[in-house]
């Protein structure tokens, strides 16, 4: 049993005279003495997974069919922004089937070689975590197809007019795919996952639930509302509130602090430039070139680019996402608009052909 619930992360690929091997072993254990790490914080169970709840009963029904099946389940395709806790659903299915998980992505498989390698490895029931499943390369994705929905691997041995295909079965494993761009995902490779998961921000009640968890992990003792003042500025992603909980506890151990409270929270992230709507300094500089230098709107993104001193593809890809999705800022077919709540924010009154606007 204990051998089963070892988390084993393995990526073995040769391709001619370069061989390169990287083997990482991850265990719910602590090791004795060490600090705690971002592994630790990770739940092990569904249960123990704070938000997502219809994700975690559609999964949960899922699991408990296929287990009493007694058959590996069907692939799974794990979709969502970054920090939602992808990952981390991948390593609770493999221990909630007691299967080990073999880890790999996207990037690091550059050759169909190196897929096949790991695929004709794989054990019954072994699960195998594909990591920005989107980034694999084209070859690697036609072999993945055969080998999801055939569990074959067809092997090419000799070269040149001589070389032969020869078909190895595999054994009926899972995969589960990660990416934070499913409309990348070709449509074959999409169509071979049987559970599609869709993971979305999570509110800022089931990111304070996350927080107080996460502090105990740490053994941070947490005043009444600090949790909450913590989930306001999280941005709706758990890795971002357990990295802010991380500057916290610094300020906490500087300070020579017994107990987390709400005042402290904010002055220790008010250090590192966020704010209570959990914006940054590369956020606050988008929204203050907009309002003082451009009256408020539209402006291209090139402008913005340069006033702020960042690549174009930063602050489209970095803050946009988030100031959108919040309220602070529209695109338009003319450039970026700053709303209303962005004028507000920055304690500035908006124009009236603004507030007209929104």
């Amino acid at each position: 049993m204990a051998d089963k619930q070892m988390t084993t992360g393995y990526i073995d690929s040769q391709n001619g005279d370069a061989q390169e091997e990287s083997l990482r072993m991850v265990s719910a254990r602590p090791i004795e003495g060490e600090p705690v790490s971002d592994e630790e914080l990770r739940p092990e169970t569904l249960d123990g997974f704070i938000g997502q709840p219809r994700l975690k009963a559609q999964l949960g029904l899922f699991l408990k069919a296929a287990k009493k099946r007694d058959v590996a389940p069907d692939h799974i395709l794990l979709a969502g922004p970054p920090g939602l806790g992808k990952t981390t659903l991948a390593m609770i299915v493999a221990h909630e089937l007691e299967v080990p998980i073999r880890v790999t992505s996207g990037p690091a498989v550059q050759h169909a070689g190196d897929l096949a390698s790991i695929l004709s490895s794989l054990e019954a029931g072994e699960v195998l975590f594909i990591d920005e499943i989107h980034r694999l390369p084209r070859a690697a994705e036609e072999l993945l197809y055969i080998a999801m929905e055939d569990f074959r691997v067809d092997v090419m041995v000799g070269k040149g007019p001589g070389a032969s295909s020869i078909p190895l079965t595999l054994p009926r494993f899972t995969v589960i795919g990660a990416t934070t761009r499913e409309g990348m995902l070709p449509s074959p490779l999409r169509a071979r996952f049987g559970f599609t998961a869709h993971l979305d921000f999570y509110p800022e009640e089931e990111l304070e639930k996350l927080v107080e968890r996460s502090a105990k992990v740490l053994g941070i003792v947490l005043q009444d509302d600090a949790a909450h003042q913590l989930a306001l500025r999280s941005r709706g992603t758990p890795r971002i509130a357990n990295r802010l909980l991380r500057r916290v506890r610094d300020w906490a151990i500087v300070h020579d602090l017994d107990q987390v409270g709400p005042d402290d929270v904010k002055q220790a992230l008010s250090l590192y430039q966020i704010d209570s709507e959990g914006l940054d300094r590369l956020d606050l500089a988008v929204l203050k070139a907009i309002v003082n230098s451009f009256d408020g709107g539209p402006v291209g993104l090139n402008n913005l680019a340069a006033m702020v001193g960042e690549e174009a593809e930063t602050v489209e890809t970095v803050c946009e996402p988030y100031l959108v999705r919040e309220g602070f800022l529209v695109r338009t077919p003319k450039g970026r608009v700053a709303t209303t709540k962005a004028w507000e924010h920055l304690g500035r009154k908006p124009p009236e052909d603004v507030m007209k606007l929104f």
